[in-house]
């Protein structure tokens, strides 16, 4: 029995002598229950979690997205709030949740997207611009442009329109109400998070977490708290701000009813969250989490260390005023995750999602004719190319072949090793500036087991599927539940070893050979 073998039989063990004495404590202890609300890209679900972090129960309601024209995804701001409204009533009137105390919650939400609202009355007056976004980018461009090396110095991130500010910026010219709030004196401008948080618990002032915060490209993250050179340079004024607090503060409290109600004391983006799922994140382990986008993030020891070149270095937990002790991680960013493959099922008229779930054994001699250059929302890291071409190319020789000669089902094959490839280049970056010993992967995507194979075989990694794919989740209620000891170890539902033969190897080199060529990285 090797190493890792004794230490998964030891947590093991001791999550179950945990459970042990969890059941034989006092029942007004142990029946405690906490929610995280997760507020995504298709819907808000609510989550209780018992004392041990099992999941008790679960509710969801799904949300609207509106595509206004090129580059512009929005939400209805207003939808979004009552969405969690919703949820985290449903879930709290659940069979399973019935007299059970709701002991904390917690909030997390899609970074990068930002909302404007009224401060006094907490309604909004912008929609929520998601993260995908970019309608701005060529004010940034303009006006930005040539400063990117200093911006990315002071934040981290790389001078990008799916960050807040330039969609703020636009917020502030474009639209009436927004200007009309800055002359009264009563606009507040900052992530989503800020606004769910303030209308959720009708707090009297909005806030903003450092993960949310930091993803608006006016945050400096050794401060812990906004940067008047960064606020200078993209014309946001300080007073329309939400205060930066902690990842744990004490926000305001959820109500469920006219009686019920459980107070809010963890915010955080979901990428952030989502590595606190198992407990705490080791620094060894790449965690992929794939869902619309897909997102690497590597923890840091002691916040050490400048990031790979083309990948991100990003707060993940940071307590208020203590700049010392946040938590950091090196991060690369897949913007065509899930996104690529809905792009390609309106292109071939069949059921993605389905096919997704048989791609494996229809592929299993590796035949995929086809390569995807997969720029979908934009190339994200390492590249970082807003307008790269998406298209189909034959992997030899890498010419362009005519998308049409290939079954519907090698075009969702090509795609699917795309989102590997992109996985896989950031990985192997975190991996050659320090070893790392293991891969787990959760988020929807995390289902497709052609994904998780090719990501074996790329990375030459055995990539991890826990029985959780909704790490988001648990992440948060580990976070608002006070990050307890004896949370239960979630087991492995599969592993994917490299076999070092697939046939997909050849075509990562190929795709890599004409990725290099595309992004001037030769």
């Amino acid at each position: 029995m090797s190493a890792r073998d004794d230490d998964e039989g030891l947590a093991w063990l001791a999550g179950e002598l945990s459970a042990i004495r969890r059941e034989l404590q006092p029942p007004g202890e142990s029946r405690a229950l906490y929610l995280a609300l997760d507020q995504g890209g298709t819907s808000s679900r609510a989550v209780l979690f018992d004392s041990l972090g099992r999941e008790v129960a679960t509710a969801h309601v799904p949300i609207n997205t509106r595509r206004t024209g090129e580059d512009r995804v929005e939400h209805d701001a207003a939808e979004l709030l009552q969405s969690l409204r919703t949820a985290a009533r449903d879930v709290a009137e659940s069979p399973l949740a019935t007299g059970r105390p709701i002991a904390a919650a917690g909030l997390a939400t899609q970074r990068s997207t930002i909302c404007c609202w009224d401060r006094n009355d907490r309604t909004p007056l912008s929609p929520a611009l998601s993260w995908q976004d970019r309608r701005n980018a060529a004010w940034l461009d303009e006006h930005l442009g040539t400063r990117s090396g200093w911006v990315r110095e002071l934040t981290g991130l790389p001078l990008s329109s799916h960050y807040g500010a330039s969609k703020m910026r636009w917020c502030l010219d474009e639209l009436p109400a927004v200007r009309l709030a800055l002359r009264d004196e009563r606009l507040c401008i900052g992530p989503l998070a800020s606004f769910l948080v303030q209308g959720l618990c009708a707090a009297d002032e909005a806030c903003a977490d450092p993960a949310n915060a930091s993803r608006t490209l006016l945050f400096d993250p050794a401060l812990l708290d906004w940067s008047p050179p960064l606020l200078e340079a993209f014309g946001i004024p300080a007073a329309v701000l939400p205060r930066c607090v902690g990842t744990l503060h004490d926000f305001g409290s959820v109500p469920f009813d006219a009686t019920r109600r459980a107070p809010l004391l963890a915010c955080s983006g979901d990428q952030s969250a989502a590595v606190f799922a198992f407990g705490p994140p080791s620094t060894t382990t790449a965690y992929v989490n794939a869902g619309t986008g897909a997102f690497v993030q590597r923890v840091l020891r002691d916040g050490a260390g400048q990031a790979p070149r083309g990948l991100l270095k990003s707060v993940l937990f940071a307590r208020t005023d203590d700049a010392a002790g946040a938590l950091y991680c090196h991060e690369g960013t897949v913007n065509g995750g899930y996104a690529a493959l809905e792009w390609l099922g309106k292109r071939v008229g069949v059921d993605v999602r389905r096919t997704l779930k048989t791609l494996s054994a229809s592929l299993a001699g590796g035949d995929v004719p086809l390569l995807f250059m997969n720029g979908i929302g934009g190339l994200g890291a390492p590249y970082w190319l807003p307008d790269f071409q998406s298209e189909f190319l034959a992997p030899v020789g890498g010419s362009a072949t005519h998308e049409d000669k290939a079954t519907e089902l090698q075009r969702i094959g090509a795609v699917v090793e795309s989102i590997a490839f992109l996985i896989a280049v950031n990985v192997l970056a975190m991996h050659r500036a320090t070893p790392l010993q293991r891969l787990t992967i959760t988020g929807g995507l995390a289902a497709c087991d052609y994904l998780c194979e090719v990501l074996a075989e790329v990375t030459q990694m055995t990539v991890e599927r826990p029985t959780l794919l909704e790490a988001t989740s648990r992440g948060i209620a580990y976070l608002a539940a006070g990050q307890p000891p004896d949370w239960q170890p979630v087991p492995i539902e599969k592993s994917f070893a490299p076999t070092g033969k697939h046939p997909v190897l050849n075509r990562f080199d190929v795709w890599r050979a004409a990725m290099a060529v595309r992004t001037g990285t030769a």
